[in-house]
């Protein structure tokens, strides 16, 4: 075993994890004020409730041993044999230390899809969901192409060196899916629905930005050249992407924003997932121009196809993971990775079979572990809940509260009434109305007293 690679994988385990902090903070900044807390929740619970499946069983059904090229087997269950020797995927680090890395892949994942029902789901329905969905889905994919299944290299031969294929895409065709069944917000698309916090989604991005190095590069499982290809290859395709989709915005919109900027530097990030061991700076730029451009262009179409993908998970992450994983097939090159492939349209081929299969299976999966949640704790929230907000009705809590008068009176808000919840919205409504109208005036008589020059 080696100290250093040791080392650099678990930093890249922390990494990870803090990409699902700067998940909550990218998702709850695109989000109205009314609903930060309950979707910023969906990324924290995520981290607790998929970390104790992944060692109660999630681990051994991903990487036990194979099983009919379907499934791992029940061996590591509980961490069973998951200790300082070294794994056999990864020999010169312990186990625990690549099984604890492999875990919070599968923490941000499910975590990525509520970004399709952002707003309206049931916060139990979505912790019933998310567990199943981490065992009957991510994990059978996940041993598909990195444990020894039919999609990787003992099978079909579609390579993927960071999750494109087992985390991004079917964690979008998962949405996809999601937004159908829930359904559209109330109100959407005549509303108002723009983000609540834009700086708040710049951090996301910019905290997303810097884990991804961790999820890319500690892929590498050794501090060598090949960590610091993949590290570079990260970095140029989010810039990249960056311009990919600014460009489009700006020539269709006359503007190039901000969080346009953000979700161009994510969709980048994503489709150089698959692609970041295999491929060389230059490429890795053109992975990303194309994925920002693409990814554009399926947000824009998102209003003509007529579902609800609330923050965008469909567009970003489906779009963006199909766009990486066939053009890894195009530019792998066995000079950044003597491991790998040569880049070919045989091996592009490969890769959209893996595209398939993983986007029927987590469709199909999903919509089927919906269907179940629906019967048994509830999907969707009621219409005069969601018109509150999931803050205050899910978790009895508001996001902001700057004076001690726009707290919760009295009994906690769990307790009241809906009557009592009617009086709190409007009572903050009305309180907010007010200060911008003095806001407005104060303006106004500024304005006046200012003589023109």
């Amino acid at each position: 075993m080696d100290s250093g690679d040791t080392t650099w994988v678990l930093v890249s385990a922390a990494l990870v994890m803090f990409m699902t902090a700067g998940l909550a903070l990218f998702y709850g900044g695109l989000v109205r004020s009314k609903n930060v807390l309950g979707t910023m929740m969906q990324s924290l619970a995520a981290i607790g409730l998929v970390s104790v499946l992944w060692v109660l069983v999630g681990y051994s059904l991903a990487f036990g041993p194979d099983r009919w090229l379907l499934i791992g087997g029940l061996e590591h269950v509980g961490f069973s044999g998951v200790g300082a020797e070294p794994a056999a995927i990864a020999p010169t680090v312990p186990h625990s230390a690549f099984a604890t890395f492999q875990m919070m892949f599968a923490v941000i994942t499910p975590a990525l899809i509520a970004g399709a029902f952002a707003e309206r789901l049931r916060f139990r329905g979505y912790l019933l969901f998310v567990a199943f969905w981490s065992i009957v889905v991510y994990a059978p994919v996940a041993h598909w192409v990195w444990g020894g299944g039919f999609l990787g290299v003992a099978g079909v031969g579609a390579i993927d060196f960071a999750g494109g294929t087992v985390v991004h895409i079917a964690a979008g065709a998962s949405a996809l899916a999601a937004a159908l069944a829930v359904g559209k917000r109330t109100g959407y698309p005549g509303g108002v629905f723009v983000p609540h916090n834009v700086p708040m989604v710049v951090l996301g991005a910019a905290i997303l930005w810097f884990g991804w190095f961790g999820f890319n590069a500690g892929s590498a499982l050794a501090a060598g050249g090949l960590a610091s290809s993949a590290f570079l290859a990260t970095h140029v395709a989010a810039a990249a992407a960056m311009a990919g989709w600014l460009i489009p915005e700006h020539v269709r919109h006359g503007k190039a924003t901000t969080v346009g900027a953000a979700t161009g530097a994510v969709a980048g990030l994503v489709a150089i997932t698959p692609a970041a061991g295999y491929v060389g700076p230059l490429p890795a730029i053109a992975i990303g121009l194309v994925a920002g451009a693409v990814c554009f262009a399926a947000v824009e179409m998102k209003p003509r196809l007529g579902y609800d993908d609330s923050l965008d998970a469909v567009g970003v992450h489906l779009v963006g993971g199909i766009v990486g994983a066939l053009l890894t097939g195009a530019f792998a090159s066995l000079v950044v990775n003597p491991a790998g492939v040569a880049g070919s349209l045989a091996q592009v081929g490969r890769q959209a079979v893996a595209v398939g299969v993983t986007f029927v299976f987590a469709f199909g999966a999903t919509l089927l572990i919906l269907k179940v949640v629906d019967r048994t704790v509830g999907l969707r929230v009621d219409e005069d809940v969601e018109e509150t907000g999931l803050d205050l009705v899910e978790h009895g809590e508001l996001a902001y509260a700057f004076r001690e008068r726009d707290r919760p009176p009295g009994r906690a808000p769990l307790e009241m009434n809906d009557a009592e919840l009617a009086a709190l919205r409007e009572q903050l409504v009305l309180e907010a109305a007010a200060r911008v109208l003095d806001s407005m005036r104060a303006e106004a008589e500024a304005a006046e007293t200012t003589e023109p020059s």
